[in-house]
Parts: structure tokens; C-alpha cells; sequence
């Protein structure tokens, strides 16, 4: 690892709120790359700068997010504000099994304008210099075409000057006016991705991959693939050589959210330290296996 790599985790941050059994609600903030963003800063420390891209508003929600994320040791230098406009907000309701079902307001989210407004100049100039480029499919769906574009154009910048993309496909299929679209916008991006961090449901729910060899034959051009198949054993593509590695067994599932945000994190902050794929998936399957026996997307420190 480079000493104190940049690294720019791109996408949105919602105020999350839990629905509780007794009926009663929880807030707190959440979003699949915040999540990431978080967790990787704690497994790196002080060793690697970690800055969050995003848009939020000029709201009490907004400031209580800066402050978290400024408690946590996120970069902020990143993060709009935008006069009148409010972050998005969704609930999460799990079942016994601790599987969840999430309710979404986010239509008039900031985010949606991060890469539009004349503020994004100047981070859309720095991005490129950045060691390492992370982002989302739910990033994607959020930007906008615009965005999007801009996003992409950003990606080839970033290889250019020798930094690393990373994606985690996170498919939702409502943030996304069809399929066709959603498939067009993944594969223009994820021809300038250097880590593919795949959730095999999601590649299938995306493009009815049958199983995992489909989905590997599909990123022949990526260097590194790596497929979450949630308690199942993680396969891992890299540098020509295939791995397979175990997840951990938990006794009780409390709430898989951000399950697979907290492997991605691990994952590449063990990547970034100089570990190997397997341990790297090691600590991705370490931490996701802590986080999934918590309520909520972010666990105590």
C-alpha cells in the first residue's frame, strides 16, 4: 500500500430508520457506500485518508451527518451542501430470520443533483488524483444520466493517472426506470473497474446470470472479481487464479444490513494493507459475520 492512500468513496448517505417489535422507530443514517466508507476508516486508521463524495442539504439531519462522519474520521472536504434540499430517508423492517425489507423516500434527495451543481467542478477535477475510486450500482441509479456520465468520465481519469476503481454492484431494481437501463449503465462502467465486488443475487436479479462461472466469463477484462454469495464461501477471481473462501458460521442473524458493505470494506482495506485475496475475504467474512448480529448498518466501534 501506498503510505496514506486517498481513497473516495462516492454515494449516498439517508436517515435511516429501524421499525422496532414493539412498534416504536429508531433513527440513525445509512447507505450502502457510507457504510463502506465508515467501516473501511476503521480497519485502515490512521493509514489511509478516507473523504465521502456526496450531496446533502443545509438541514439539522444534514449537520448531524457531518458530524458523525467527522467523529468517525471521514474526510468532509468532499460533501456538498445544498440550500433547501434535504437527504432521502428509508426504513428497514426485518423479519425473525433477520431478513429485511426496506421502505425508500428519496425522489427529492440531494444527491441526486452531487454531480450536476457548479460546486462539483472542482471535486469532479480532484477525483482523478485520488489512489483509489469506490463506488456503487446504487450510486449509479442516483446520479442521474448526467451523473453518470460525468461519474464514467471521472473513472477513465482515475485509470489514466494510475489510481484503482472499485464497484460494488448493489442492484435495486426500484431506483431504476427498467432493466435495460440499468444493464446500459453497469456496462459502460464496469469496463473501467479494477476490483469488482459482485453480490451473485444481484448479478442474476441484473442480468440472469445462471451461476457463478457466468458471471465471471462475463468481467474477463477485470482484474480482480470477487462474488458474495451471502453465508455461502465467496469465490474470488485474480490475477488468473480462482480462490474459494468460506464464510463464517453465526449462531443467531439479527439484521443483514450492510452485510455485504462491511465484507466490501474489510475486503479491500485487507487489499490495500498488502494481504492476499483469501485474506482479505478472511477479514471481509470477519466483520461481516460481527455485523449481522447487530441491528442496524453501523455497529458500535
Amino acid at each position: 500500500m501506498t503510505p496514506q492512500p486517498h481513497i473516495a468513496l462516492i454515494g449516498e448517505c439517508m436517515i435511516e430508520l429501524q421499525h422496532r417489535a414493539d412498534g416504536s422507530l429508531h433513527q440513525s443514517f445509512g447507505g450502502d457506500t457510507l457504510n463502506a466508507a465508515v467501516y473501511l476508516r476503521r480497519e485502515l486508521g490512521d493509514t489511509a485518508h478516507v473523504d465521502y463524495v456526496t450531496a446533502l442539504g443545509d438541514d439539522s439531519f444534514s449537520d448531524a451527518m457531518c458530524q458523525q462522519w467527522a467523529q468517525e474520521g471521514l474526510g468532509l472536504g468532499m460533501v456538498q451542501r445544498l440550500p433547501g434540499r434535504l437527504p432521502g430517508l428509508y426504513c428497514i423492517q426485518t423479519d425473525a430470520n433477520g431478513e429485511r425489507k426496506f421502505l425508500y423516500w428519496r425522489n427529492e434527495a440531494a444527491v441526486r443533483e452531487c454531480f450536476t451543481t457548479p460546486a462539483a467542478e472542482p471535486i469532479l477535477a480532484a477525483l482523478p488524483d485520488y489512489d483509489v475510486v469506490y463506488f456503487s450500482g446504487i450510486t449509479l441509479a442516483v446520479l442521474g444520466e448526467v451523473g453518470r456520465e460525468r461519474l464514467l468520465q471521472t473513472l477513465i481519469e482515475t485509470r489514466r493517472r494510475g489510481g484503482k476503481v472499485v464497484f460494488d454492484n448493489n442492484y435495486r431494481p426500484r431506483l431504476w426506470a427498467s432493466v435495460e437501463a440499468a444493464r446500459a449503465a453497469y456496462h459502460l462502467v464496469l469496463a473501467e473497474v479494477d476490483i469488482a465486488l459482485l453480490t451473485e443475487d444481484d448479478e442474476r436479479a441484473l442480468f440472469g446470470y445462471a451461476d457463478s462461472e457466468q458471471v465471471f466469463a462475463a468481467y474477463p477484462g477485470i482484474a480482480e472479481v470477487v462474488l458474495k454469495r451471502g453465508a455461502d464461501a465467496c469465490l474470488i477471481r485474480c490475477a488468473g487464479e480462482r480462490f474459494a473462501v468460506p464464510a463464517l458460521k453465526v449462531e443467531k442473524v439479527v439484521d443483514t444490513t450492510a452485510a455485504g458493505d462491511s465484507f466490501s470494506a474489510a475486503y479491500l482495506a485487507g487489499r490495500l494493507k498488502g494481504g492476499s485475496p483469501e485474506e482479505a475475504a478472511l477479514a471481509g467474512h470477519r466483520l461481516a459475520s460481527r455485523v449481522i448480529q447487530v441491528s442496524g448498518a453501523l455497529i458500535p466501534r
